[in-house]
């Protein structure tokens, strides 16, 4: 990787132009840097920039499928009736959940009640299995927003969350990648609902810290380059309707922002 980028300012990206080749690029100020691979590798720059406003951005990984958390959080697992567990409550989201900032959440208007749920993720940046929590941040390539949209009607009626969880665009995930390994050097986490702040997220206040969370994980399956596990989500949450739009913003990384539209 070029060392003359301070590291506390690598923000990777995937963005298209108007030739719609997905590319590698690092945001520098409002400045989209192309470089020649992903962070899993050698960086080097290609000399391309183009102003942020002129890209489209992509998702930064693409994930097989992505390790949530449920109930991370005391107060919202309150809003919703629950206590928080002795262990991590992990789920998934398949992959094909994941959009990317600006692209659509599409709502089902057969489900009922659809919700937001504004969330810090992890990006792994190498194979793992049964780490410590002490060693675990090693494996962290860096941290992105995540939005884990839920049917919450579904969610209660089907006793388990993959249905809920799992439509198309039930994802967003972005809207860049911060190359840190330590989630204390984020900011905390925002969600607004066309324009209003419904969420407000401190990581220090989760139940299990995202070291807990890997070493977790890593007991029942081994961690792969690119996997993304999204820590779980403030209280707050609340519906969404189309033509509404959502925001996820964490300090250092940015905001991911997406309209909502009905899914007939």
């Amino acid at each position: 990787m070029r060392r003359d980028w301070p590291m506390e300012d690598l923000r990777f990206c995937r963005f298209m132009m108007e030739d719609r080749t997905p590319r590698f690029g690092l945001i520098r100020g409002q400045v989209v840097h192309q470089v020649s691979s992903d962070p899993f590798g050698p960086m080097e720059e290609t000399g391309l920039r183009v102003p942020l406003e002129e890209v489209r951005l992509l998702p930064p990984v693409t994930p097989p499928y992505v390790y949530c958390v449920g109930r991370n959080y005391v107060e919202h697992a309150e809003e919703l009736g629950n206590r928080v567990p002795e262990e991590p409550l992990i789920f998934m989201k398949p992959g094909t959940c994941v959009v990317g900032p600006q692209d659509p959440v599409r709502i089902p208007l057969w489900v009922g009640r659809v919700d937001y749920e504004g969330e810090l993720a992890v990006v792994i940046r190498r194979r793992c299995r049964n780490v410590s929590e002490e060693e675990a941040l090693d494996f962290v390539l860096g941290y992105t927003g995540f939005n884990d949209v839920t049917a919450r009607d579904l969610q209660r009626s089907d006793g388990q969350w993959t249905r809920a969880k799992g439509f198309d665009t039930f994802g967003p995930l972005g809207p860049c990648l911060r190359l840190v390994r330590d989630w204390r050097e984020l900011g905390d986490l925002v969600t607004r609902l066309n324009g209003r702040q419904v969420q407000l997220g401190q990581f220090r206040r989760m139940a299990f810290p995202v070291e807990r969370i890997i070493a977790h994980v890593s007991r029942f399956a081994t961690l792969m380059p690119g996997d993304v596990i999204a820590t779980g989500t403030p209280a707050g949450v609340g519906p969404l309707s189309p033509g509404d739009r959502v925001e996820v913003e964490i300090g250092g990384i940015g905001c991911l922002s997406n309209p909502c539209e009905a899914d007939l």
